[in-house]
């Protein structure tokens, strides 16, 4: 006896009697009976191997006697039980006794999927040598192609949960993530999701090797006598962005970034963010720079954009607000500051009234209690449906009419540099469709009349001349809320940008409201 009998077919069907492989019959159609035989599990009737095999003008059944023989000399040998059993009318191979791949991932949901640790994600990983079967492609036999196509497709889907699932999971060991991430891209070279994350991971793996080389050459400081540069402190945290993942109660995965050291500050989401492209642009670094310098900020990818889940059904308000919730509980946060930015203002509200004690302050910025259908107001109403046609027309085109239009209502202030960049922020961070789905449920949006339950002290911030958010809205939100202070900011930006003084009162505001006393 060599061992027992391993059969392969996560990708070129291999046989093998302990460590040896076994050559099997030079004959596809054998070769891919045997593997039908085996991925199926059951007792499959002659006629119906002859019809998937043979063609009529042959003689199907001599056809399969001949593939049978030929499969008994090759597997039932060495004192084993015979495990291709065959009779008059029916053939089965008894898989019960063998290691058969397939039947450790067949039919695995992303609910075993996620509960299952890294060590048994990478065997299964190493499983997949290639597609399904891959070297038993059958154009004259329609039947079993249709049958072979099929199940390869269910098989990458587990294998593609799986990857995502090590990407996820090895977010601290970027390097590492990035090798099933490349695998990940391979079988799907069009998913726009996993080339962001392939961005991700690769700067993140930049990023930890300045990390490694500065805590070299400052431990090579120290021991010759030489102190840390100056400014060094500032700018630590700059190295330290981490992304985790979290799950949603409907399965849609979350990405959010810790970044900073001191107490938490989290930012809910707006759309149009992306973890790690806004860590190195001209229109966002300074706020993540800023707000992290003497916090710890968590902030987080809106449904639909950056590195969260694209491929979803609820843009609902409702599972903006919980993917809220997911957030804060995944990070561990028991008592926290809560800014708001945009939409997201309304998002923080809804929070809020669900867990009063959790937060200790609220920050509403660029915010709105009513979405433009909800506001009474006809032209609002005709802008809003206007723009999301536009965006449904124009996300992620090249279009530089419908950018150029976009990137001035947002940030007319901008320079050259920072226009270009927020240009091309729609065709990073989400699709054309979730785009125009986010941009329809932001229209319907009304927290009006939960404003006056809010508890927790506000400070409501709006810059005075914003395209995209009226200032009269940002009053009505302050209005509602009791006790809220409000700020009037001398800007036109609904993005506050970095050399202009209203982002310096931004900050100045936010940092005196969250250190005054309970």
């Amino acid at each position: 006896m060599m061992g027992p009998l391993k059969i392969k077919v996560l990708g070129e069907l291999v046989v093998l009697r302990g460590a040896e492989e076994i050559a099997l019959p030079p004959s596809k159609k054998t070769r891919a009976l045997l593997a039908y035989l085996v991925a199926t599990n059951r007792r499959q009737r002659r006629d119906h191997l002859c019809q998937m095999f043979w063609e009529v003008p042959d003689d199907p059944r001599a056809s399969l006697r001949w593939s049978l023989s030929k499969l008994r000399q090759i597997i039932n040998q060495d004192g084993d039980e015979d495990c291709l059993k065959a009779d008059r009318e029916s053939v089965f191979f008894d898989t019960a006794k063998l290691d058969v791949d397939l039947l450790q991932v067949a039919h695995m949901t992303a609910n075993e999927v996620r509960l299952l640790d890294i060590s048994r994600l990478e065997t299964l990983a190493a499983m997949f040598r290639g597609r399904f079967l891959e070297d038993l492609e059958l154009p004259r036999c329609p039947v079993f192609e249709a049958w072979r196509t099929f199940h390869g497709d269910a098989l990458d889907r587990t294998r593609s949960m799986i990857l995502q699932a090590l990407v996820e999971r090895l977010g601290s060991d970027p390097e590492q993530a990035l090798s099933y991430a490349e695998t990940l891209q391979s079988l799907d070279p069009t998913n726009k999701q996993v080339s962001l994350e392939m961005r991700s991971l690769t700067a993140s793996a930049r990023q930890r090797a300045t990390q490694l080389q500065s805590a070299s050459e400052e431990a090579g400081g120290h021991a010759s006598g030489e102190g840390p540069a100056p400014g060094g402190r500032q700018n630590e945290h700059r190295h330290s962005q981490q992304i985790h993942y979290c799950s949603s109660p409907d399965g849609v995965r979350i990405a959010y970034a810790v970044s900073g050291d001191g107490p938490p500050l989290l930012r809910a989401a707006h759309w149009m963010s992306h973890l790690q492209y806004e860590w190195e642009s001209p229109v966002w670094r300074h706020w993540i720079d800023r707000l992290s310098s003497e916090n710890t900020l968590i902030r987080y990818d809106e449904r639909g954009n950056g590195l969260s889940d694209w491929n979803i059904g609820d843009f609902s308000f409702d599972a903006m607000v919980t993917d809220l919730e997911s957030v804060a509980d995944a990070s561990g946060l028991d008592r926290f500051p809560l800014l708001g930015v945009s939409q997201s203002c309304a998002v923080s509200v809804a929070y809020v009234i669900r867990h009063p004690k959790r937060v200790s302050r609220l920050i509403l910025y660029g915010g709105y209690a009513r979405g433009r259908r909800k506001r009474g107001d006809i032209h609002q109403l005709d802008t809003h449906e206007a723009m999301t046609t536009l965006i449904r027309e124009g996300w992620g085109k090249d279009n530089p009419a419908f950018r150029q239009l976009f990137t001035e209502a947002f940030i007319p202030g901008a320079s050259r540099e920072q226009m270009a960049w927020f240009n091309d922020l729609q065709r990073q961070t989400t699709s054309p469709l979730n785009a125009s789905l986010l941009h329809s449920t932001f229209g319907d949006i009304d927290v009006s009349a939960m404003l006056g339950a809010v508890s927790v002290p506000t400070l409501v911030l709006h810059a005075r001349n914003d395209a995209v958010v009226p200032f009269e809205e940002g009053k009505v939100l302050a209005a509602g809320i009791p006790g809220a202070r409000f700020v009037d900011l001398n800007s036109a930006n609904h993005i506050l940008l970095g050399d202009e003084p209203a982002f310096a009162d931004f900050l100045r505001e936010v940092r005196s409201f969250i250190a005054g006393p309970e």
